[in-house]
């Protein structure tokens, strides 16, 4: 999932882009054969361009971090974290809407 706004993670890299990202970030756990995730796709890179500078959007195949993937007790995908200030805000599973993910978005973006 390269697109240039879209950072693939590691178990090296999660830390650093993830936790200690200056901004929310929401990461898609995600894998090539699940057909759910291949159809997220389009809508997470939308949304990439959409909230640029505001959320940071990353992904984790969870084939090949399978670490990362028990460490944050993903049981299915595609499933969005998203996270604030190294903390997970909302965990969003299965395959949703546009408008779903934006509200989950708004919701983190709003000062409480």
């Amino acid at each position: 999932m390269a697109v240039r706004n879209i950072v693939e993670l590691t178990n090296d890299t999660f830390a650093s882009e993830a936790l200690q990202c200056c901004v929310p970030v929401m990461v898609s756990f995600w894998a090539d054969w699940c057909k759910p995730c291949l159809m997220l796709r389009p809508l997470i890179e939308d949304l990439a361009l959409e909230y640029e500078g505001q959320v940071k959007f990353a992904t984790v195949n969870v084939d090949e971090q399978p670490e990362l993937a028990r460490e944050y007790r993903i049981s299915a995908v595609p499933t969005m974290v998203l996270f604030k200030d190294g903390e997970v805000q909302d965990v969003i599973v299965g395959l949703k809407g546009k408008s779903d993910l934006q509200s989950s978005l708004e919701r983190i973006l709003t000062p409480a």
